[in-house]
């Protein structure tokens, strides 16, 4: 029969806590190297996978979960290397609606492609992409945007040459400072990309003259577009038009991007210098036609309005939580304080009462299937993300908001 711990000598009980901190690394290391990124749906709800392993004594047996940190005992380096890597690649959590609204016609895409490349500049880690895309004049350029802007970031990016961090350069900046500049270069190139297919489409699909439409077929018709590259360090947002992105960061929101709109001091300025004129006719709107002062298309306004986006580049913090991005739609009826807080709620931890471990439990599965009265409803939020999402499109619907509505929520906790 076994002796009980207590029983065991100080030299017993050393060597036998000496064999389990031996398994547990090199089980974590080989738990972490087997481990595949996780789909949509499993990225949204974190699993505690039980295994039992063997140690060299047959009676002596490790258990080995997937639970918080603050439940296990420090493991080595090597461990915690290979468990920063995983999360740094594990797909981000989010949600996201688009939809018609009180409009008629459906103009709004989005646009999600989570794990789009690993550029050199990144150190070779994945990059993110989030875009939302609000048309008018038809649909069509939104609908190409969908298709073909994240092939154009992706080709941008992969084919910047990375520069060592460590290095200085000629004017004693940083090349950490250099990369960024990059980082902007190949966005602004993406969106000149964008911008030229986008001059060049017809409303009936066709690239160019080639159909027989009207040549104002072509020229009819544009975009907005606010898009997200997320990285574990930083999160890059370029803008162009009035759709937004905002930060909550430790409950206050933090505007990365900023509306372009005919009356903003800035833009009326740049407007007027190129020969355009911002006439008030239901709101500032470029010639008495277009609302907003930058679009991707609208070739009849070029160069007045320009397709070149203005870009914010954040580092990310411990204290960031979630990340927003939307149409105006929801902009024009809820301000982003309000967007900011109801997120938050959804994304709240929320504990069910219960103490000791099951209250544990809950903490760490922050994304979990929210509970949910309507049985039929559970499946339309397979995240707080989801739930997030679906609450700010249906608030801004019970404020009369008049548009298309498209939103995106990252919870950046998860992610």
């Amino acid at each position: 029969m076994r002796r009980k711990d207590g029983d065991d000598s100080p030299l017993e009980c050393r060597e036998r806590r000496r064999r389990r901190i031996e398994m547990r690394r090199l089980s974590s290391v080989s738990i972490s190297s087997s481990v595949t990124q996780p789909s949509l749906s499993e990225s949204s709800i974190l699993t505690e996978d039980v295994t039992r392993l063997p140690t060299s004594e047959s009676d002596d047996l490790l258990l080995v979960a997937k639970v918080s940190a603050s439940s296990i005992e420090k493991v080595e380096p090597e461990t915690e290397r290979a468990e920063v890597k995983l999360a740094a690649e594990a797909e981000p959590v989010f949600g996201m609606m688009s939809i018609a609204g009180r409009s008629r016609e459906m103009e709004d895409t989005v646009s999600v492609r989570t794990n789009l490349c690993r550029p050199e500049m990144n150190h070779s880690r994945p990059v993110h992409f989030f875009a939302v895309y609000d048309g008018h004049g038809g649909a069509h350029v939104a609908a190409s945007c969908k298709e073909r802007m994240h092939v154009f970031v992706e080709e941008e990016l992969m084919r910047v040459e990375f520069t060592d961090e460590k290095e200085r350069g000629e004017n004693g900046s940083s090349v950490g400072e250099e990369n960024e500049g990059k980082w902007r270069t190949a966005m602004k190139r993406s969106f000149e990309r964008m911008d030229e297919v986008a001059m060049n489409t017809c409303a009936c699909g066709s690239v160019g003259y080639r159909c027989g439409c009207h040549s104002m077929e072509v020229a009819l018709g544009g975009s907005t577009a606010v898009v997200v590259l997320l990285t574990d360090e930083h999160i890059l947002v370029a803008n162009c038009g009035d759709s937004r992105a905002v930060l909550c960061r430790a409950g206050k929101a933090i505007p990365l991007s900023f509306d372009h709109k005919p009356d903003r001091s800035d833009e009326l300025e740049r407007i007027k210098g190129v020969g355009g004129r911002v006439i008030f006719l239901n709101g500032a709107r470029v010639e008495g036609i277009l609302a907003m002062s930058r679009a991707i298309g609208d070739k009849y306004l070029k160069p007045v309005v320009t397709s070149e986006p203005e870009i914010t580049f954040t580092k990310r913090e411990p204290q960031d939580e979630c990340l927003i991005l939307a149409s105006d739609g929801l902009w024009d009826v809820l301000s982003s304080d309000l967007a900011c807080e109801v997120a938050l709620e959804c994304l709240k931890e929320r504990s069910n009462g219960v103490g000791g471990a099951a209250a544990s439990a809950t903490a760490f599965n922050h994304n979990a299937r929210p509970q949910i009265v309507d049985e039929g409803a559970e499946a339309l939020y397979p995240s707080r993300s989801a739930m997030a999402a679906a609450l700010l499109t249906r608030l801004a619907l019970g404020r009369k908001s008049s548009d298309n509505i498209s939103v995106i929520v990252i919870d950046l906790k998860r992610s």
